[in-house]
Order: structure tokens, then sequence, then C-alpha cells
């Protein structure tokens, strides 16, 4: 058997025997009893099988990729050649233990070993004994196991039964290599030269398209006459198959014959009527009409396009509204007229695809999961439709297309940027040359169901211009009542929008006209927080970017501290696009160093960012000291998230003047009046003398004088300042505040908490000043967010200065 000439051992099955093939290997008797007077030794190194069973006595190629595989059959090769092969129970496994493997197999001989072009290695085996696995001895570097040998119970010579089996099994066989095409006939040779019984059970159970579980029970079986007759049955079912395969496929190739002589027929009647001038239409009125019986639309529907097709049929074909005509019926038979793809209500799967693929965005993802769960009660529930509405980067796109696979839906966008013509809307008057359906219309065509998940892009950023308004042509679309009876100015018809989940994406609500966003359910995605873009960049940025260069996790592995310096130095945005241009960089310079084959570190340190990135460009501010008067820490909101501010007061020798710098807006320039005001009508209250308001001007200033600054959120910041200013006295270390004030000496509550709490916790602020009816913002952010911080909820003016000042007086206090 070792001497045995292969040409094509890939094709040693009855499913593809090369017809090259000079010489198929067989086992004859005498090689099958001394295979069996043969001894097998109590260990043998293990050869796991990703996707194949080896019988006894069968060859069969083998192709090795694991390191530890090549290893097994290299060693085993220049000792023994003797191995034990079995089969996985999954052959996703890249790396398999004791537990992932069958413990019945095939002690197998290595009869040859090819090494390939790609790396791989090439081993042909042949079969000899079963044997179980006892016990797993070692797993490195490859398997190693003691084995018994598992012999089988062969029936008696003259038992009639199991002949009457084998010579059916020969039948069977024969007829399979005759009724298949994929199989030479020279295959027959083989079974009939067969003349062990055994033998030919294994060849052929080892040959038959049969799943790796199935194979696995053939072999695990210890009486040969029971393998003998599942052989059977399994070569009955693969008969009757092939048999209804080549029914089938007759009928076919008959009724091709037959269209083929109708298409000739066609061709030629064309000719003689272009001949005699006449049209030559015809067949594609029979073919729309053939179309048309597989659509689902209504009998209004029907009525229309029997309508239309015949006003075609008397048409001439020379004419220009032929062409139109016939793209508008194309267009009508492409429509998915009630054709809906089937929801998938699995509300845990739904979550997991969305926790999947954007991390936070919590608000958005409960929604879609509560009308996920409402669509599942309650199946004809109308979409919602929804506005995502946050700063650019944050993931309001591509959440479109995880809602879509979360749903089982087929997901559509529309980029609506600079759209400025009603007609991409509606769609063209189709009595217009280069008329077309509007951008509504030809999506549907393009996804093929009536409820795909449609991402309205940028519905912000419309503009309206001379050939209409399309923002007030999306208030049909995008209305619960309306979209049922969407009417596109080329179709002529309402088509039902009703079913169709819609998405729209800004970056402004100020641009959208107000019954358009009426129309719309507001969700804000806030921008996200440094935390959340440390994990975003682990868990998806530095992975995709990684992929996109050609290299894996052991290229390359950047650090949380590490990622927390790239967001704070080298990006100030809510999103996270300009953080993965960064990484991108680091990935780079990675990349390149792996190419040029220099030395480069795994691990990225805060060194390597500097080197690869430059100097911070966006360091953050710090908390600064409370050892000068009038100066305090505000908290502010920007569209990059949140940060601390300064405010700084001085007095100097004047009139009682008021001065405000630092590119402030006008309610900003208003709270530091209405503060001015509060103290010299209590300045008696506040232990400040009434006379230095006359004897001396004050000049506020907001740092940094080039970034414009608005909204009445330093208003308790300004007071705290200007207080401290006249009396001299130092603000309480670690603290910052943010509220609004009313002249009465009333506290308000402020908006973006979240960002600015997180902006606090950043410049290790240690105690937060807020209005109490803010609250309930802290309560909605996540615990170790506002871990460390303390939080002094208040209502009165009053109550602000009790807290931020101490009695100690700042350094060089000045006596007024």
């Amino acid at each position: 058997m070792t001497k045995t000439k292969f040409s094509n051992i890939d094709s040693l099955s009855l499913q593809g025997i090369d017809e090259d093939a000079e010489l198929i290997p067989l086992m004859t008797p005498e090689d099958e009893e001394e295979i069996n007077r043969e001894n097998l030794p109590e260990t043998l190194p293990i050869l796991p099988l990703r996707n194949t069973v080896l019988f006894p006595g069968v060859v069969i190629p083998i192709t090795a990729g694991r390191d530890a595989s090549i290893k097994l059959i290299n060693e085993a090769n220049n000792g023994s050649k003797i191995i034990g092969v079995v089969s996985q129970k999954d052959e996703e496994v890249e790396n398999p233990t004791s537990k992932d493997i069958n413990k019945v197999g095939v002690v197998a001989r290595i009869l040859r070993v090819l090494k390939m072009p790609d790396g791989n290695t090439t081993v042909i085996i042949q079969g000899k004994k079963r044997f179980q696995i006892t016990e797993v001895v070692t797993e490195q570097p490859y398997m190693n196991a003691t084995i018994t040998e598992v012999p089988d119970n062969r029936p008696e010579k003259d038992n009639a039964e199991f002949s009457a089996i084998i010579e059916s099994i020969k039948d069977l066989a024969l007829q399979i290599i005759k009724s298949s095409p994929n199989i030479p006939s020279e295959a027959s040779f083989a079974i009939k030269n067969i003349e062990s019984n055994s033998f030919l059970i294994n060849f052929v159970s080892s040959n038959m398209t049969l799943t790796v579980e199935e194979k696995q029970k053939l072999l695990e079986m210890n009486d040969l006459k029971e393998r003998a007759l599942a052989t059977l049955k399994h070569m009955n079912t693969e008969n009757q198959k092939l048999e209804l395969k080549n029914d089938i496929q007759s009928k076919v190739q008959s009724d091709m014959s037959q269209q083929q002589r109708e298409y000739f027929l066609h061709q030629q009647m064309k000719t003689i009527q272009e001949e005699l001038g006449g049209v030559s239409h015809e067949g594609e009125i029979v073919e729309m009409r053939e179309r048309a019986k597989d659509k689902k639309w209504d009998e209004d529907v029907q009525n229309h396009f029997e309508k239309e097709l015949s006003k075609m049929q008397r048409m001439n074909p020379q004419v220009a509204e032929y062409s139109i005509q016939r793209n508008y019926l194309d267009l009508f038979l492409d429509l998915p007229w009630n054709e809906f793809s089937k929801d998938k209500f699995d509300l845990k799967r739904a979550k997991k695809i969305l926790d999947r693929d954007h991390y936070g965005l919590d608000d958005v993802k409960r929604r879609i999961i509560e009308y996920l769960a409402v669509l599942k009660l309650r199946n004809d529930m109308k979409s919602p439709i929804l506005c995502l509405y946050g700063p650019p980067g944050v993931g309001k796109t591509s959440l479109g297309r995880s809602v879509a696979e979360a749903l089982g839906r087929e997901y559509v966008r529309i980029s609506l940027g600079g759209l400025r013509d009603e007609a991409e809307i509606r769609g063209h008057r189709k009595t217009y040359i280069g008329a077309m359906p509007g951008r509504i219309i030809q999506s549907l065509k393009k996804a093929g169901t009536s409820n795909p998940v449609f991402v309205l892009d940028e519905i912000d950023k419309l503009s309206m211009g001379n050939a209409g308004d399309p923002s007030s042509a999306l208030l049909e679309v995008l209305d619960p009542e309306q979209n049922s009876e969407f009417h596109d100015n080329f179709l002529e018809m309402g088509f039902d929008l009703s079913k169709v989940m819609f998405i729209a994406t800004c970056n402004s609500l100020s641009t959208i006209q107000p019954a358009l966003r009426d129309r719309m359910e507001i969700i804000n995605v806030t921008g996200y927080t440094i935390e959340e873009k440390v994990q975003i960049a682990k868990r998806h940025l530095l992975p995709k970017q990684l992929q996109e260069h050609g290299l894996n996790s052991d290229h390359l592995k950047i650090g949380k501290k590490q990622l927390e310096k790239i967001v704070e130095g080298y990006t100030r945005e809510s999103g996270v696009r300009a953080l993965e241009k960064q990484i991108a960089k680091v990935v780079r310079y990675a990349a390149k160093n792996i190419a040029m084959e220099e030395e480069y570190k795994v691990k990225v340190t805060d060194e390597d960012i500097i080197e690869i990135l430059g100097s911070p460009k966006m360091e953050r501010d710090k908390y600064e000291n409370n050892d000068v008067a009038g100066v305090v820490t505000g908290l502010a909101w920007t569209q990059v998230g949140g940060d601390i501010l300064f405010i700084e007061s001085i007095l100097s020798k004047g009139k009682g003047n008021l001065s405000i710098t630092g590119n402030l807006g006008k309610v900003m320039k208003e709270s530091a009046t209405i503060a001015m005001e509060y103290i010299k009508a209590n300045a008696e209250r506040l232990g400040i003398t009434p006379s230095i308001f006359d004897q001396y001007n004050v000049h506020i200033h907001v740092p940094e004088g080039a970034t414009p600054k608005d909204g009445p959120s330093a208003g308790i910041t300004m007071l705290t300042s200007l207080v401290s200013l006249f009396t001299q006295k130092k603000v309480k270390k670690s603290i910052a505040m943010t509220g609004e004030i009313t002249l009465r000496g009333k506290v308000l509550p402020v908006g973006g908490i979240k960002e600015k709490i997180l902006a606090a916790k950043r410049a290790r602020i240690k105690e937060i000043i807020l209005c109490e009816d803010n609250k309930r913002d802290i309560d909605e952010i996540k615990e170790e967010y506002v871990k460390g911080l303390t939080f002094h909820y208040v209502k009165e003016m009053s109550d602000v200065i009790e807290i931020a000042i101490t009695n100690q007086n700042v350094r060089n206090a000045k006596k007024l």
C-alpha cells in the first residue's frame, strides 16, 4: 500500500474521483489480515480533524494548518509514522482540548507528507484500526493519549443477511455513480474490485455526503452488520435525492428547449414586423403581464397598471413617450407592493446587537427596544419617526444600520445634506423628458421591501431653492397619519410608507422647520464623556483600525491611560471621529515599523504618543488655588463636552463703574449685573460697607478671551466672585458651581449637568454647588462618574455664599 502511486488524492471519493487518476488505492483481504495482526502501541499522538472522519483502510489527504498538528505530523513522519486520528465535536474550535474531541478514532499510518506553497502541510494517511481514548496524557506541544483497541464485531462468513446487505451496497453505489454527473464512470471499477466487505463499508461511508456527526456515529458502531445497514440507509437517501435532482433537471431542460423555440420564433416575427414597419414590442408586453401576476397589489393598483400597459401597447416604439412609459411600468413592477420582511422579535438579541455596535446611547436603545416590544404585542403598529439630535461623530448614522440588523429589516440611507429640489423627494411628473421618481420611491425599490429602516441623514441641512422646499415635501413622508398614501409625482399612485421606520439625524434643531420637527420624536444623543470615549476606542476604534491596516492585537497594544491621554491632549469633540484619526496615526506608525522590519514597542507608552502625535495640543484647565480674592471656578457646557472656567474680578479706585470682558454674550453680562445689584441691595447683611460701591470700579473678566461665552449658568459663580472681592475672604478650596440667579435671590436650574460634572471631576474638583432642582439630573448619571464628589443643593443665593465663602482673609487682603 505504501508504494501505491497517487495522482489526485483529493478526489478519492464517490463524489469526485478524477478521471485522470492512474490508480485508485484499494485494500485487499491480505492487507486487512496483516493490519489485524498488528499490535497497537499503548500511547499515541492524537491528531484532531476539523471536518472529516477517517475510517479503517481508507486513504485520505489532510491539510494541516495548526502549529501543533504540523509538529505532530513532522515528528511522526520522522519516527514510527503511526498516529491516532479523531474528529472534533465542533470544527470552529481552533485549539481543541480533550473535551473537544470524540473518544473513538482510527489509528493511521502516514503515507506521504507534502509541503504546500501557502505554508500548510498536506499529509496522506491510511486508516488501520479503530481505538478508544482511555486517558489524555499530555496536551502540549500536541495531544498524547493512552488508547485501547476497539475490534469490529464481524458476522459469520455464511451469514446470508450480511451478504445481501453487502451486495445491495455495491449495487446502489454503482447506481449512484451512474446517475451522478459529477462522478466519473471509472469509479465503478473501484467498487467492483473491492474484495473486503469491511473495507467496502468503510470506503463508502467515508465518501458519502454526510455530516461529521453522522460519519462519527457510523464509525462508533462496533457491529459490522449494523454499520453496513446504516450505510445502506444513507445511500438510499442519497440515491433518492439524486433521482429527484435528475428528474427536475430533465424537466427544466425540456422547458428551456420550448422557451428557446419560442424565442427564435419571436425574433423572426420581430424582424418581419420591422421590415413591414410595424411595432415589435409584444414580447415586452407579455413579459410585463407575467411579472404582474406575482405582485401583491390591490385592485386599484392592478386596474391602474392594466390601463397604463394598454396605453403602452397602443404606442409606437419610435416615439419618445414610449421609453418613459416603459420605465414607468418597470418601476411599477419593481416596487415592493405589500411585500414585508419578517421582523425579529427577540428583544434580548436586539439589545445585544445595539450594545455590540454602540457604547452608551442608552435613551436611543431603550426607545428601539420599547418599539420592538409593542410591535411584538401588536403587529399593526405604525412605525415611529425618530430624530437623533446631537453633535457630529457620536454614531447617529451608524445606529440606523444596527437598528435594521436588530429588527431583521433592510437598511436604506438617504443623505439630505444640501438638497434643494422638492422633486428629489416627490419625483418629477413623467411628462418631462428624463423624469425620475423621488429618492423615497427609488430607495424602496432598492430595498425590495415595504418596511425597511430608512435613515434620513442630515435632515437639518435641507435648503430651499427655486425648485421648491424639500423640507415641506417631507411633511407628508414623516406624518404617520398621511404617509400610508404617499404621493410621488412620477408614480401617480399612493404608496404605503406607514410600515417604514424612519430615523432622521441632525446636528441642530434650530434649522428644522417647526412643522417638520413636530412630526418627529426627538432623542438627544449627547456627546461622549472621556470615560466613554476610552471604552469606545478600546472596544471599537482600535480593533477596527488594526484590521484596516492589516494588523492584529498582537502587533499593537494601547493602554487605558494612553487612550485617555490621546482623548484629552489631542481631541476636543463630542464624538469620536478625531479620536479615530489619532488612533489611526498610532496604528500607521506600528505598520510602518513592521513593514520596514524596525524595532518598536508593542505596548504604547506616554513617550511614544508624544513622539507619534507631537506635543499635546489641548490640555484641559486644572483647578487653581483660592489665595486671590474674586477668583471662582465655574462649570460650563460646550459642544465638545463640559469644561471649567474661571470668573475673575478686581477692584480699582473709581466711581462705581462695572466693566465686563471676556467675549461674553448678552445673557452672561446680564447675570453679572444681577449679581452686582443683589450685593448692593443686601450689602449690610453680607457684611459689606455700602460706601465701597461708590469709591471703587469693579472689573469682571472670564478667560479665555478669544472663546465666545454666553448663558445664565455662571450667575452664582459671578455672585460668589464679587462677594469674595468685596469681603476679601477666601473661596472654599476645590469647589465649583453652576446655576442661574434672579434679583429676588433665587437660584434656578441649568442644563448640561452631566458634561459639567465630568469636567469638574477631571479638574480634581471635590465639591459642587447646584440648584436643588438639578438633583434629578445627578440621579440620572452613573454612580462611577460622580464617585468622590460632594454636591450642595441650594435654593437661595444666600445659601451659595454661606457654603462657598470662608472666614479666612485672602493673602495680601485690601483694607476697604
